[in-house]
């Protein structure tokens, strides 16, 4: 009899690999992870028995191995490139990779009869805000192929259920943050993009300064306003998100966000105040396609899947991301 597992794609990963670390050590799941390592970090899987393919989700060969080999019970899908400015250059790029590719994965899962699909998704998908706190009832208008080839996603998903079956839940992330608090695992991107660990890098010295791109948006103190939600509170998200499929719940998008926006200066000024340090900054024009505020409404997750955020105070959220940086494996940055 083949061993029952859950399958995570891309899951060595920063989301992935602290969502794996929790279905492996907390919900006591065995897990595969299938990666390509162009973005993840095989190091980044710490948990004993986690078995790591290397492989493209878009390859068949690879995916039906995996379904040959165990009982794969549900997908957690995290595969997918996620710079905005790249998928405005590139488009194709996004489109192959974040739409078609996971076909291969829904092609598997119709095969053997796994119907259970965790979606991370985006609110980048609903585009420039109407009305704030964005609710899941927000009209969905993505400014750029990323947030697009992320929507179509969703909508295939729906397909998917309507044709055969297939239940999931989209997971609509606001701005993924800090680190594992034991400084085990954390946020290593290439090219880091994310706010934080930009600001804490330049304290470091590591960085020149940072550019915060406009001071004339209609906010208080003139920056961007986001909603900054600890990557263990995505990773509960996704493992409770497991639970409610597998009690039989139906298909359902819901956002992750804690309901409270922070602007760019509050978050240096955070920052600053956490290390003794100080943040080089160079002030610059807007960048197209920043919305001034987004800040999700959490209340559907709540009471759908039961979750919240735990880390509702930012500053728990900068101390965590400056302790993975500080030690000896956020020394590789």
């Amino acid at each position: 009899m083949k061993e029952s597992a859950i399958l995570v794609t891309g899951g060595a990963g920063y989301i992935g690999s602290h969502t794996v670390r929790m279905l492996a050590e907390d919900a006591g799941r065995k897990v595969i992870v299938l990666d390509n390592l162009v973005y993840g970090h095989s190091e980044s899987l710490v948990s004993p028995g986690v078995t790591l393919v290397r492989g493209d989700v878009g390859d068949r060969v690879a995916v039906d191995a995996i379904f040959e080999a165990y009982a794969i019970e549900a997908v957690v899908h995290f595969a997918a490139y996620c710079y905005v400015g790249e998928s405005v250059t590139d488009p194709l790029k996004y489109y192959r990779n974040n739409t078609a590719a996971p076909l291969t994965v829904l092609e598997a899962m119709q095969c053997h009869g796994c119907d259970k699909f965790i979606f991370s998704s985006t609110c980048a998908t609903y585009g420039n805000p109407v009305t704030l706190p964005l609710s899941e009832n927000h009209p969905q208008d993505p400014i750029n192929p990323y947030g697009r080839s992320k929507l179509m996603l969703e909508q295939i998903l729906r397909d998917c259920e309507r044709a055969f079956g297939l239940r999931s839940v989209w997971l609509r992330y606001f701005n993924a943050s800090g680190c594992s608090p034991d400084g085990l695992i954390g946020e290593d991107h290439d090219p880091e993009t994310h706010l934080i660990p930009l600001v804490l890098m330049a304290i470091k010295g590591e960085r020149e300064n940072i550019k915060v791109f406009g001071t004339d948006y209609p906010t208080p103190d003139g920056t961007c306003i986001r909603d900054y939600i600890h990557v263990l509170d995505l990773g509960r998200a996704h493992v409770m998100a497991l639970d409610y499929l597998e009690k039989g719940g139906a298909t359902v998008a819901c956002n992750l966000g804690t309901g409270k926006g922070v602007s760019v200066k509050e978050i240096i000024a955070i920052a600053e105040e956490l290390t003794g340090g100080k943040v080089p900054v160079e002030f610059v024009e807007r960048r197209e396609g920043d919305p001034p505020e987004l800040v999700a409404d959490p209340r559907f997750a709540r009471a759908k899947l039961g979750w919240e955020a735990e880390y509702k105070d930012v500053r728990e959220i900068v101390r965590t991301a400056w302790k993975w940086l500080s030690g000896p494996r956020g020394g590789r940055y």
